[in-house]
């Protein structure tokens, strides 16, 4: 084989276990350079999965693939093919003569082309391995393989006048594809005196905080939130039967969840107010200057449906008298967001330069045979009245692809924004809200954009947080998002322990960005601080102030 020559290949998986039909019958990629030894992308998790079948009656008929091909276009690109299957694989009698088709020519980014007639599907010759050039395979790896930090740089000599200066000075850790970090040092002091001119060695290490997991057992969509030089945490409480919001007040991250940390009711259970079951997804926004809580609440009869309350002026977070009484999200009508036989839950709130908007979950027919499954929607609002829509509910999206309806879990939920770049990143979650296939999934668009024209957004096709993604952590999901008094961007999120548990336990970690500005959301402490090489040193000048 030529030295400037690699190979990929695409491939299904068997079904096992912990690795069910929705997940096996798709897409899955590996590279190879001698052509014999090949190494799996994305953790060997799905890549590319058939879409499901929007039924006339509004509910969804998931669908799986198998023998995937893959082969050259005639100008540029590449075209992977499969066959079109039910979810458990056996023969789709709807898509007889046809293929699935995605069209690509990095391997990062992929045109869905859906089904196409047979007679332009792939070549006779079309193999499910293709040798390409070295230099694309390895730029796709760079991508699709574990982020690794492979090296620590500091400045070769610095000027200080004080240990606080030296204190102030970072490393920048370096990741495998190229992509870098601010880092904190732990630098050692002991033996220099800023009182004495001088020129100096000093050594140091690379810091940053590690929160274990699980933080806390027994809590589901877990949310941090920084206000007014306090730190709190907000969650789903599954260890009260999720009854009552409660919420954690500390002077640090790490301190919401030290031992014995007291939780504040501050909306208990109240008949009344029908205010009774499922106190679901609580989450911290300021809107228009003003502090709100977003969640869903039940009267009686079950059905979680939207709601919000406000901070009073100058009220304390934790103090229930503090906050208004809460009301129910309308249309722009004035009619509830939902009727009979629907639920509406997990609402977040994200704001462009142009205009305000809400995003939540809503469902209909539950548990019956016209269950549409859980989608997503998005509506504008007036930011002085922002219990009011100021515009029809548009369909974002619903879980199509098989990461999101595996099992019979049609579930897009819990929706949560951050902004970098002039975009704005909404992720969301799908698969089972306490199993081990629960995944976050990435929608994204630009802030100059009107968010509700669909065409504004691109949705990614695979999962960006998976149980595959981080050892010992199942089913990853309902996230939020907070800066670190570092000003890092990091992830809060519930997942399970095991993947026969059905407890939610909840975790932190920072979101990285690769060389080319895309987040990563599954890096592991390991991989983010590499202990081999976080050991640093460098030059120092001891420059004394005249007094």
């Amino acid at each position: 084989m030529m030295g400037n020559k690699a190979y990929l290949r695409v491939y299904t998986r068997a079904i096992e276990e912990n690795y069910p039909d929705g997940l096996a019958n798709s897409i899955h990629m590996a590279y190879s350079i001698d052509g014999k030894q090949f190494y799996p992308f994305h953790k060997n998790y799905g890549i590319l999965f058939a879409k499901a079948e929007i039924l006339p009656d509004d509910t969804l008929l998931p669908k799986g693939l198998t023998k995937p091909v893959i082969f050259a276009a005639e100008d540029k690109g590449f075209y992977i093919m499969a066959v079109q299957t039910c979810e458990n694989g056996d023969i789709d009698t709807q898509a007889e003569g046809k293929r699935l088709c995605w069209y690509t020519e990095d391997f990062l980014c992929f045109e869905e082309s859906g089904l196409v007639e047979d007679g332009i599907a792939s070549p006779k010759e079309a193999t499910d391995s293709i040798e390409l050039d070295k230099d694309l395979v390895l730029r796709a790896a760079d991508y699709w393989m574990p982020m690794r930090h492979v090296e620590t740089q500091t400045p070769a000599n610095v000027q200080v006048g004080s240990k606080r200066e030296l204190e102030q000075i970072c490393a920048v850790a370096v990741y495998s594809d190229g992509s870098e970090a601010i880092k904190r040092v732990d630098w050692e002091t002991e033996n220099i005196d800023f009182n004495r001119p001088g020129e100096y060695t000093v050594r140091g290490r690379v810091c940053q905080e590690r929160y274990p997991f699980p933080l806390a057992r027994g809590y589901g969509d877990p949310v941090l939130f920084r206000w007014e030089d306090k730190w709190y945490f907000i969650a789903t409480n599954d260890n009260l039967n999720d009854i009552g919001i409660y919420v954690r007040e500390a002077d640090s991250v790490s301190g919401l969840f030290a031992e014995g940390i007291k939780e504040h009711l501050i909306l208990p259970q109240d008949g009344k107010r029908g205010f009774v079951q499922t106190f679901w997804a609580p989450e911290f926004h300021v809107i228009g200057g003003e502090l709100y809580i977003l969640f869903a609440v039940s009267n009686e009869e079950w059905g979680p449906q939207c709601h919000l309350m406000r901070l009073k002026k100058n009220g304390s977070i934790i103090r229930e008298e503090d906050w208004e009484n809460p009301v129910r999200i309308c249309k722009k009508d004035g009619s509830f967001l939902a009727g009979d036989n629907k639920i509406t839950l997990d609402m977040t709130y994200l704001k462009t330069a142009r205009v305000s908007y809400v995003v939540w979950s809503g469902r209909r027919d539950i548990g019956k045979s016209t269950d549409t499954g859980s989608m997503l929607y998005i509506a504008t609002i007036d930011e002085e009245e922002p219990w009011r829509l100021t515009s029809e509910p548009v369909l974002l999206t619903r879980p199509l692809y098989g990461w999101e309806n595996v099992s019979g879990t049609i579930n897009n939920e819990g929706p949560y924004a951050f902004y970098r770049d002039g975009k704005v990143y909404l992720t969301y979650s799908g698969g089972s809200a306490n199993s081990y296939t629960y995944a976050v999934g990435l929608l994204s668009a630009d802030e100059k954009d009107d968010l509700l024209d669909l065409a504004s957004w691109e949705k990614n096709l695979w999962p960006v947080l998976s149980f595959y993604s981080v050892e010992g952590e199942y089913g990853p999901g309902h996230n939020a998002f907070f800066y670190s008094e570092d000003g890092e961007l990091m992830i809060s999120y519930h997942a399970e322990t095991s993947p026969d548990s059905t407890l939610r336990c909840d975790g932190i970690r920072r979101i990285h960005f690769r060389k080319d500005g895309s987040p990563v959301f599954g890096m592991s402490f390991q991989e983010d601080v590499n202990g081999e090489v976080s050991d640093v040193k460098m030059k120092i000048i001891i420059k004394v102030q005249a007094k």
